[in-house]
């Protein structure tokens, strides 16, 4: 089956995905994670993206962000990516791929996802073993958003800031949505979908995102497609 063109819209958050090639390292110690972390910085800066949020795992990374034009998105990872991989195989003398393909992206629906997204990204290292609390782990925004350090390159979404009246108001709250966590069924479906590349949200939203684009949204049911009826 042919791979679906991605789905990337203006001024609509994504959630990313990119792995390592056969689930291999692609960040080996402290100065891959901060090289990496300098590169999204750069050219989220350079192509309009405003990026919400990040995880950088052993094998692979997760990213939510805002294109400001429907380009944005796959220039800013194009960018990222082959810089990377030049760096990352001169430091750890090696040759050859480092990606699994290319990265996975979803659009999702703001009001209902987006802050929904952040617990997801947050609680990967978590659900992964590195850690029992996700303020432990160094590697994600989750420190930005609950007060324990600036990451000048995020750019926090308007539904963290109407999150509370002051710092500390939201930094609590947000952190009190990351402690109630997520339910097994909305975590498979964020993950399921952005390695898929269906957009996440009600039938409201995806039926309207569909108006914007010939590319479907959502996975087709089984069985025939209905057919067309003159009104």
């Amino acid at each position: 089956m042919a791979r679906l063109p991605r789905l990337t819209l203006a001024d609509q958050p994504h959630h990313v995905i990119q792995r390592g090639n056969n689930r291999q390292p692609v960040f080996v110690d402290r100065a891959d994670h901060e090289f990496f972390l300098g590169l999204i910085g750069e050219n989220a800066a350079r192509f309009g993206i405003a990026l919400h949020a990040y995880v950088l795992m052993d094998n692979h990374f997760h990213l939510l962000a805002t294109p400001s034009t429907a380009d944005g998105l796959p220039q800013w990872m194009q960018a990222v990516g082959r810089r990377y991989v030049r760096y990352f195989n001169d430091r750890h003398g090696r040759t050859g791929t480092l990606w699994e393909g290319r990265y996975r992206s979803t659009l999702i629906q703001t009001d209902r996802y987006l802050l929904t997204c952040m617990v997801y990204i947050d609680l990967n290292p978590v659900r992964a073993g590195t850690v029992t609390d996700a303020r432990d782990f160094p590697w994600s925004s989750h420190g930005h958003y609950v007060g324990l350090r600036q990451d000048r390159f995020l750019t926090p979404h308007p539904l963290y800031w109407a999150l509370g009246n002051t710092p500390f108001a939201r930094e609590a709250a947000y952190a009190e949505l990351v402690r109630g966590g997520i339910s097994s069924a909305v975590h498979a479906a964020l993950t399921d979908a952005t390695l898929r590349g269906w957009a996440v949200g009600d039938e409201d939203f995806l039926h309207s995102l569909q108006k914007t684009t010939d590319r479907r949204v959502l996975k087709a049911r089984p069985g025939r497609p209905p057919t067309s009826r003159s009104e």
